[in-house]
């Protein structure tokens, strides 16, 4: 009667276990599909992929323009910001460009060096773009990335998804995919040789 009570209990603890080890596959394939949807194609798509060395010709901030709207956004959505407008020289190719943040700036607004995020206090954007300002002025060199091919004449500062960034992204799915795998191979093994101590 204990005999059958401890088998009954082992195979529902190597059921329990099989489920878990087939959840935590399943979720790491719906979180590659999820990364390789969104942030693989960022990635991908970005032409600047070369780092280089910029130096600063000029960091001015201009009179105060309108955040643009994507397509189908709301009126109120758009809020008026300070013009900054970095102009740098390409180490690479001694051209003089304008230096955008990110990827996104350059859809966002493509006349300026940096586009805030919508905040309710003005005084806090145009401080906070005035900051920035200073930065360039203090540091006058810095790594960039530029477009090697020449389709896009201008630099950015950093990448929206660096390499770096690409591989943490994967990381943790990479983990969990690795852990439900060893957890149905253990429960397998488990079973063979259950089923082998059986036998003889």
């Amino acid at each position: 009667m204990l005999g059958k009570k401890l088998v009954t209990a082992q195979k529902r603890g190597e059921t329990r276990a099989l489920c878990l080890g087939l959840g935590m596959v399943a979720c790491s394939m719906m979180m590659y599909f999820f990364i390789g949807i969104t942030i693989v194609p960022f990635y991908t798509n970005s032409v600047w992929t070369t780092e280089t060395v910029c130096k600063v010709l000029k960091a001015n901030i201009k009179d105060k323009v309108f955040c643009p709207n994507s397509e189908g956004s709301e009126d109120e959505e758009i809020f008026p910001y300070p013009c900054l407008q970095v102009w740098v020289n390409l180490t690479a190719s001694g051209q003089e460009v304008m230096l955008y943040q990110t990827e996104d700036t350059l859809e966002k607004n493509p006349k300026c060096s940096y586009v805030p995020d919508k905040l309710e206090n003005s005084k806090e954007v145009k401080a906070r773009i005035e900051t920035i300002a200073s930065n360039f002025k203090k540091y006058q060199t810095f790594p960039c990335y530029y477009d090697p091919g020449g389709t896009q004449t201008n630099v950015i500062l950093s990448r929206l998804y660096p390499s770096k960034g690409l591989l943490f992204a994967f990381l943790w799915p990479t983990l969990m995919f690795t852990g439900g795998c060893l957890i149905i191979v253990l429960v397998k093994i488990s079973q063979y040789v259950s089923v082998l101590s059986a036998w003889q």
